[in-house]
C-alpha cells in the first residue's frame, strides 16, 4: 500500500483513487473529494485518458489525472465512486470493473454514492454485502445478492455506500472514519 491505514504507524496521507467520466453528479464528486483533501489525503482522478476533461451533469469541469490503463489498485489505499450517469458508463468497460473488483477482493476501503454501487454488480462480489444506493439501483443490488438497506449511509467492513447528495454529510463522515482505522 502507498500509505498505511493501521493505527500506531505513521500516516502521511492515504492515496485515494476516484473513477469518473462525463455526467457524474457534480456534488457527489466535489464534496467527498474536498473532504478527503481537507483531511490530508491525496486524491487521484482516473478516467479513460489522463488529461481528459470530464463534464459534470451540472457543469463541473474535472480533469483526469491518470488513465485507467496506467493504474493498479495496488497503487492506492482506497477508492471513491461518485454517482450520476458516470458509473453506468464505467461499468461497461472491463478495465474499470476489474479495478473495482481488485479493491473489493483486497478489502480495501471503497466508497460509493447514489449510482456508484452499480459497478459492484458487474464485479459479481455483491452477495451478502450490506449496502445502499439510489432508489432505482437498490433492486438491482438486491437481485445481485446484496443485503440492501434504505439508510443514509451503510458501512460493511471497508465498504461505505450512500443514497443521494442529501446523504453527503453522513457519507463523508463515514468515509473519513473508515480511512482512520
Amino acid at each position: 500500500m502507498v500509505g498505511t491505514l493501521k493505527k500506531g504507524r505513521d500516516l502521511t496521507m492515504s492515496k485515494i483513487a476516484v473513477i469518473v467520466t462525463n455526467d457524474v453528479e457534480d456534488i457527489e464528486y466535489t464534496s467527498p473529494v474536498d473532504a478527503l483533501k481537507n483531511a490530508g489525503h491525496e486524491v487521484i482522478t482516473i478516467e479513460n485518458k489522463a488529461g481528459n476533461h470530464i463534464s459534470g451533469k451540472h457543469g463541473a469541469s474535472i480533469t483526469a489525472d491518470k488513465s485507467i490503463a496506467d493504474v493498479s489498485a495496488d497503487d492506492f489505499d482506497g477508492l471513491l465512486i461518485p454517482g450520476g450517469f458516470s458509473p453506468d458508463q464505467l461499468r461497461a468497460d472491463e478495465r474499470f470493473v476489474d479495478f473495482v473488483k481488485a479493491f473489493l477482493l483486497a478489502d480495501k476501503p471503497v466508497f460509493a454514492i447514489c449510482h456508484g454501487p452499480q459497478l459492484f454488480i458487474q464485479t459479481g462480489l455483491t452477495k451478502g454485502r450490506a449496502m445502499t444506493a439510489y432508489t432505482t439501483v437498490r433492486p438491482d443490488l438486491y437481485y445481485a445478492g446484496a443485503v440492501v438497506k434504505d439508510q443514509p449511509v451503510v458501512v460493511d467492513r471497508n465498504l461505505v455506500t450512500s443514497r443521494t447528495p442529501d446523504d453527503l454529510d453522513a457519507f463523508n463522515s463515514s468515509m473519513l472514519k473508515t480511512l482512520s482505522k
